[in-house]
């Protein structure tokens, strides 16, 4: 089922499936796992790149050797910009915590006050991805093994992934777009499968 909401087609899983994020258990591996970069915009990379000496110190070695040879990202199959990843593994922008979570070095350099919540706006909405087309934007959930612990504890606590992502809906697509989600959500809920 899908749902029309202004210039956006959403999945109706968005409002169905429940997430929390489990970093105890999966560790950050969407930062680590995959087949390419974080997806960015080229706003995202021009402010990335124009932020990158406050970034720079929460980074480890290898993230900073890879983006000062190939840059702070590059072009996938799609012909789309991504963040520049580690000998074409982690993204470049990962650090380990000392149980070896994978953080983000541009979250941390915005939670230390340095910048302005520049993180990448793909990486905030997951599960959400986002796919832009000529005249309007796709929202799907992404369903990937390595999340099945966050889906297990939105279950738990019964938080729709719309919830659980409202600040990044609102840095997105603004605050009264969410107010519409939440309008039109018990709505979507209660239909059957």
């Amino acid at each position: 089922m899908l749902i029309e909401l202004n210039d956006t087609i959403l999945s109706a899983e968005i409002f169905k499936r429940k997430f929390v994020c489990d970093l105890a258990s999966c560790k950050g591996a969407c930062c680590v796992e995959g087949d390419a970069g974080a997806p960015l915009t080229s706003e995202e990379v021009i402010q990335i790149s124009e932020h990158l000496e406050y970034i720079k110190p929460y980074m480890r070695r290898e993230g900073l050797a890879a983006i000062e040879r190939k840059g702070v990202s590059y072009l996938d199959q799609e012909n789309e910009p991504v963040t520049m990843l580690v000998d074409g593994k982690e993204c470049a922008f990962v650090f380990f915590d000392k149980n070896e979570t994978a953080l983000c070095a541009i979250e941390a350099a915005h939670r230390a006050g340095a910048i302005d919540n520049i993180k990448p706006i793909s990486c905030s909405l997951y599960p959400i991805r986002v796919k832009q087309y000529p005249n309007f934007k796709a929202l799907q959930f992404d369903e990937w093994n390595i999340c099945e612990s966050a889906c297990a504890c939105g279950s738990k606590l019964e938080m729709p992934v719309y919830k659980f992502l409202k600040e990044p809906i609102i840095r997105a697509f603004g605050q009264d777009y969410f107010n519409e989600l939440e309008l039109v959500a018990p709505e979507i809920e209660n239909i059957e499968p």
